[in-house]
């Protein structure tokens, strides 16, 4: 079923060319950054980061917390994601050097538990980092899949780890379709999926509970 709902996104949408970002470490910026906002406004601090050419851990690490602050400012709740950057490469360096193929060089488990031990990086930001960042399968959960999935009658389930595991265990684990998957569901959820759904176009409908029970 769930391979299913693939194939009919993606010949709907097409191939999403998602993190775009141009290192592994600008993923894990952005992932931080995307906490509680747009993408639209991550991609303006990415941008203010670049331009001060500050998107490298050494460079993260040296700036002053208001210089972070004030770039990193339209992604909003800025001072905390500030904070939330200076943990992570706190982090990264304490343990790995500030070496990112070391702290890659793990198996999923271990990686997944070592990016939660920092604060400010939950389950999701987590999840992302490690299949957009170091490539490894893991399936993302947000909140579009969890209100598609309950939409569609696939699960009313809501936990993010029961969720995970439903994705995993009825999909080739394979990180080029988790992450095409997910992207295609982030994607949906934008412009269809919405809290207040606008199913005319999507290319779920026909498969969908709650267009039919409403």
């Amino acid at each position: 079923m769930l391979l299913k709902i693939y194939q009919r996104i993606h010949e709907s949408f097409g191939p999403q060319h998602w993190w775009p970002a141009e290192t592994s470490f600008e993923v894990i910026i952005g992932a931080i950054l995307t906490q509680q906002t747009s993408w639209n406004n991550v991609e303006k601090a990415i941008s203010n980061l670049k331009k001060e050419q500050l998107l490298n851990p050494e460079k993260i690490r040296d700036a002053k917390k208001e210089k972070l602050e004030e770039l990193i400012r339209p992604s909003g709740y800025y001072r905390q994601k500030t904070k939330k950057l200076k943990n992570f490469i706190n982090f990264l360096w304490e343990k790995y050097d500030g070496n990112l193929e070391k702290l890659f060089n793990q198996n999923i488990s271990e990686l997944r538990k070592e990016l939660l031990s920092v604060n400010g990086i939950g389950k999701e930001t987590a999840d992302s980092i490690i299949l957009y960042a170091a490539e490894k399968p893991i399936f993302v959960i947000d909140a579009y899949t969890v209100r598609i999935m309950n939409r569609l009658g696939i699960t009313s389930e809501k936990d993010y780890g029961m969720l995970q595991k439903l994705f995993e265990e009825n999909l080739p684990k394979d990180v080029q379709l988790f992450n095409e998957f997910h992207a295609l569901i982030v994607h949906l959820g934008k412009n269809y999926c919405k809290k207040k759904p606008i199913c005319d176009g999507c290319p779920l409908k026909i498969k969908c509970k709650y267009t039919k029970n409403n």
